[in-house]
């Protein structure tokens, strides 16, 4: 592919990402705040899940 056109395809892809970005976002900075809020409680409740704790098997 020539370097133009490649160059022009990435420049269009970036625009229709960056529109569809600016759509994807909460209108008010509340709404985001909360979806951030909600995201921290989600990282939180994996963290402390912990693994089932497994004892070595002597032979």
């Amino acid at each position: 592919m020539h370097s133009d056109t490649h160059l022009l395809l990435h420049h269009l892809r970036a625009a229709e990402l960056a529109a569809e970005a600016r759509t994807a976002l909460p209108r008010e900075p509340r709404a985001l705040r909360a979806q951030l809020g909600w995201i921290l409680v989600e990282l939180g409740l994996r963290l402390t899940q912990q693994a089932p704790h497994r004892q070595a098997r002597l032979a």
